[in-house]
């Protein structure tokens, strides 16, 4: 019989995740309306982070987990620098100045991104003559599309769902008062960020084959980017007073970007990805796109142009490319492994009806 738990278990962690992130960037953008720094947002969220997987890593891997040498804590040291302190602090900073449902549209270019960083460091092949290498090709100009439509088409006005939003923020803090000009500017440096992010999962893929213990690499990295994270807080803003949290929609985005999606995220991450394979979560992404852009309008009173929503459309269809090619690169490579098999196990055949003919 079909166990019918193994297979709806994968899609409602799946499903969950994009909720989480969705909850992230409407949350995130309230917090930052209201006038919570950018950077001790980061500080606090990394720092929630760190007190609840710290805990977690101690008591499950205080027995097993091997030594880390000095070389791969620097390695980490910087991976830490440049995927969370630098990525982090420019894609936020970034969410302040635009909104929720570019945000949301961003994080669809990160597998074009990827693909593109890895053709430029020579770790990735374009078959151009072939489908998946069309297809692949195809997904980096949807990126570029995607990108230069929200950042220079604003289109006309989708009005807010809800009139009266849930968190009423200060007026002089909303993104209705950015300019073109500026709106182009963060527009390309929350795609910057992604790139930094796609550097950092390179790096950190070559740290893990030395050390592959991933909630320790995990812990290891969430711990030295709260450090750096307070290094660059106290810089960006020596007004402590600013520091001081209360119970309003800035402690809740720490708590909830802190233990939701640093905690609980990645467990269900982890878990889909080791269920379903990587395809299988990367498909889901669009959800968080749509939930974002009716959430935002709803909760934030965000004013959603055209723009962004063709935008996104395009760097939706970037991913699915993407990963249509992917796939149909695996399929021709299973085919040419399978032909080469039979090619050997014919030769060999050959050979040994010929030491038998020798033989009589």
């Amino acid at each position: 019989m079909v166990d019918m738990e193994a297979i709806v278990k994968p899609y409602g962690a799946a499903i969950a995740i994009q909720l989480i992130y969705t909850g992230m960037f409407v949350i995130s953008k309230a917090a930052f309306d209201h006038g919570m720094n950018t950077y001790v947002y980061i500080f606090y969220r990394q720092a929630a982070g760190s007190v609840l997987l710290l805990p977690i890593a101690l008591y499950l891997h205080r027995k097993h987990a091997r030594s880390m040498s000095p070389w791969v804590l620097l390695k980490l040291f910087f991976c830490a620098l440049i995927g969370i302190t630098l990525g982090v602090n420019l894609y936020h900073v970034s969410l302040k100045f635009t909104s929720a449902t570019v945000a949301s549209a961003a994080d669809s270019s990160l597998p074009a991104v990827t693909f593109f960083l890895a053709v430029l460091l020579r770790m990735e092949e374009v078959k151009l003559k072939h489908p998946s290498g069309i297809a692949k090709i195809t997904s980096v100009a949807l990126c570029l599309g995607g990108v230069f439509t929200i950042a220079f088409f604003t289109g006309p006005p989708l009005g807010p769902v809800n009139h009266h939003r849930a968190f009423s923020s200060h007026p002089a803090s909303s993104n209705a008062i950015v300019g073109k000009g500026l709106w182009i500017i963060w527009t390309f440096l929350m795609i910057l960020s992604i790139f930094v992010w796609s550097l950092w999962m390179v790096l950190q893929t070559a740290v893990l084959k030395e050390y592959p213990n991933k909630m320790v690499v995990t812990v290891t990295q969430c711990v030295f980017s709260t450090v750096q994270s307070f290094v660059v807080a106290v810089i960006a803003e020596r007004d402590f007073s600013r520091w001081k949290l209360h119970f309003d929609i800035s402690l809740i985005a720490i708590l909830y970007s802190g233990f939701m999606v640093t905690g609980v995220s990645y467990y269900l991450q982890t878990w889909c990805l080791q269920k379903k394979g990587p395809i299988f979560f990367a498909a889901w992404t669009p959800l968080c796109f749509v939930l974002t852009i009716f959430c935002s309008s709803f909760f934030l009173g965000e004013i959603v142009h055209l723009g962004s929503i063709i935008g996104g459309i395009l760097l939706i269809g970037s991913l699915y490319s993407m990963m249509w090619g992917k796939i149909r690169e695996c399929k021709t490579d299973d085919i040419e492994k399978d032909q080469h098999k039979q090619s050997a196990e014919g030769f060999q055949d050959e050979q040994d009806q010929t030491k038998t003919q020798a033989k009589d």
